[in-house]
């Protein structure tokens, strides 16, 4: 399944504006927020698709029954792009289990090619858990199936789901067809292109450096 935000027409869309307005993204603290506020927006969302138990709570004045989620997911982020986004999840699942990966792009010399690097990984056991993982950006896909592949020394997760705020159709097309059957995808929006450098177009530009700055 794949759920595309920006095809409901919803607040999102002016989130997703701002992401991509050069103008705005030179305030990198509206830059985070917009992120997070994408990453609640979300959550929500895929809470739809949890398991809940019936639950009493006591109030003051009587007894109100309802339903609450089973189990919290874990909360699965590629460093450091994806930590805003992380944060606008965790805002809403609260007692969530989190895991950190770092994943990037080692250039090879002279050539646009490049691998993609996974150097740390700190998670708490997967196995049978529901999993969210997340990167502002799923560009070619590999970053996110190698990183999922990383995630599996910790346990086989009973169920995926993979949030994005903007993903290239081949990145998208590339991650449904390596990652697990069955793996939901939650996506801001869709863009058609990618640069020769594997940069979406139009995309935002580096997420991890208009949100925390330029690295060397």
């Amino acid at each position: 399944m794949v759920l595309e935000l920006a095809k409901q027409r919803s607040v999102v869309n002016h989130f997703i504006a701002e992401l991509r307005d050069e103008q705005v993204q030179k305030d990198p603290m509206r830059f985070r927020r917009n992120l997070a506020r994408i990453g609640e927006v979300m959550a929500v969302e895929l809470s739809r698709t949890l398991e809940y138990t019936e639950t009493e709570v006591t109030t003051p004045l009587g007894v109100a029954r309802t339903e609450l989620m089973s189990e919290q997911p874990v909360l699965a982020t590629i460093l450091r792009a994806g930590l805003a986004l992380h944060q606008g999840f965790m805002n809403y699942f609260d007692r969530a289990d989190s895991a950190f990966v770092s994943a990037y792009r080692k250039h090879r010399k002279g050539e646009d090619a490049f691998d993609i690097e996974v150097e740390y990984l700190s998670s708490p056991s997967l196995q049978d858990r529901v999993v969210v993982l997340c990167d502002p950006m799923l560009a070619t896909g590999k970053s996110m199936v190698l990183v999922y592949k990383a995630l599996l020394r910790l346990g086989k997760p009973k169920a995926l789901h993979v949030a994005a705020v903007i993903a290239s159709a081949e990145g998208l097309e590339y991650a449904k067809a390596h990652l697990p059957a069955g793996t939901r995808f939650w996506i801001g929006a869709v863009d058609d292109e990618m640069t020769a450098q594997a940069y979406i177009v139009p995309g935002l530009g580096d997420a991890g450096d208009l949100a925390y700055g330029a690295k060397l």
